[in-house]
């Protein structure tokens, strides 16, 4: 599929595939598409950054190559590694032949394309069209983002042994951050940016629709009602969209038809995830919010 020919379009596309994305996002996309550039996404855990990437890896289509960063991770991990027991296999088979020929033939061929493991990030400019999720780059360490450079300027890895391997068609390339910590100013620059805030009342209840249509009607409103003034409070951590949809999805399963205190007490669990906040939100101050998304 060639890259929508407008933010419109762009719009249309996620939609399809069950995203509901504001203006800016959809520029913000279509941009990142029409230009080549990697998208940059930042915000808070649970606003639907992954989930961007998914929706349009589905929509191009484009095969999903995801890249899960975490503490201690590096090349190996995320771009290639030598395949050693292959390599030390062909050198002993080498070696029982006994030839000078087989010898010298391993010497220059043990770092062969053949031994080579790929990892997310050398899978994603090989093989067909692929979408490449750099997913909580925050989570990797400083100096790993120094490797990212080359990949994210010019769609190659350099590989000392066997050379560069570039990329015939350049993947769409889609970054998150949970801005645990800062990303260097070099990834930003090489990236088109976005932050991905919670969404208002409007467009949380267009998300339910598309995410949880068995919804009621009347509970789906008192649903994002409900969530949309709990962000407004001090809480440790505020839910995002994807503990609104679970909590919908809870309250679906329990057959629920409005939101009452007794079940909302009952179902916090799913909606916020530290002790300290529940202890607070249950009770007056829960019951509280029900009465006012109910008369809302």
């Amino acid at each position: 599929m060639p890259v929508p020919d407008s933010v419109a379009a762009t719009e249309a596309l996620l939609a399809a595939e069950g995203y509901v994305a504001d203006r800016a996002l959809a520029t913000a996309v279509f941009l990142a598409l029409k230009m080549g550039r990697p998208l940059f996404l930042e915000g808070e855990p649970g606003t639907g950054k992954t989930e961007i990437a998914k929706a349009l890896a589905a929509a191009l289509p484009r095969r999903l190559v995801r890249l899960q960063c975490y503490d201690g991770l590096d090349i190996s991990g995320a771009a290639y590694e030598w395949n050693h027991a292959r390599q030390l296999m062909a050198i002993r088979l080498a070696e029982a032949a006994g030839t000078a020929a087989d010898r010298e033939r391993v010497e220059h061929d043990i770092y062969d394309r053949k031994y080579l493991l790929e990892r997310p990030l050398l899978s994603a400019i090989t093989g067909t069209p692929a979408l490449l999720l750099i997913d909580e780059l925050d989570r990797a360490d400083e100096p790993f983002e120094a490797f990212l450079l080359e990949i994210l300027a010019d769609f190659q890895i350099s590989i000392p042994e066997i050379g560069t391997i570039r990329a015939e068609t350049p993947p769409v390339v889609v970054i998150t951050s949970n801005r645990t910590r800062e990303v260097h100013d070099a990834i930003r620059r090489r990236c088109l940016y976005h932050w991905v805030g919670y969404p208002d009342a409007a467009r949380e209840r267009a998300i339910l629709a598309a995410r949880a249509p068995w919804l009621p009607a009347r509970l789906s409103e008192q649903v994002v009602a409900f969530v949309q003034r709990l962000r407004s409070g001090e809480w440790f951590k505020l839910p995002g969209v994807a503990e609104t949809i679970d909590w919908a999805n809870a309250l679906a399963a329990l057959d629920a038809k409005e939101l009452d205190p007794a079940l909302v007490d009952s179902t916090l669990g799913v909606l916020m995830k530290y002790e300290d906040d529940l202890a607070k939100l249950r009770g007056a101050e829960a019951a509280r919010l029900v009465a006012e998304a109910r008369g809302g």
